[in-house]
């Protein structure tokens, strides 16, 4: 993975996964409850403020309530989530700006690895 990505100073819209991704996969059946990533709480409250953060999960409702609940505990920010999705690749489909702008990155982590690349914003 790169260690830096320049991206535009525009405010931005993070989404993310949970499981694998910011807490250990599975962590919440296996071990019977969450475990933040090293580096996750870091990175997500290094999100400036004018930028949104949307998680995404393939936890069905029976885990909504302690999920939620984890996520407050623990300070996590984010201004929606979205539980009941697909197991399957996540397809963001957006478009590019007159300028040449792509509007969309990917970033895929291992499995259980918070390894972010460093944010330059100067576009």
């Amino acid at each position: 993975m790169a260690d830096q990505l320049t991206l535009s100073t525009l405010p931005k819209t993070w989404i993310f996964d949970i499981d694998g991704t910011i807490v250990k996969h599975n962590g919440y059946k296996i071990d019977g409850h969450d475990t933040l990533l090293p580096g996750a709480q870091e990175y997500i409250d290094a999100i400036p403020s004018e930028d949104r953060i949307i998680i995404l999960t393939s936890r069905v409702d029976e885990y909504k309530e302690i999920t939620l609940k984890f996520l407050k505990e623990n300070n996590i920010r984010y201004d929606q989530i979205i539980f009941n999705m697909p197991m399957g690749e996540r397809i963001l489909v957006n478009d590019r700006k007159p300028s040449g702008l792509e509007m969309s990155v990917a970033i895929n982590l291992d499995r259980d690895q918070f390894e972010m690349p460093e944010i330059r914003r100067e576009l």
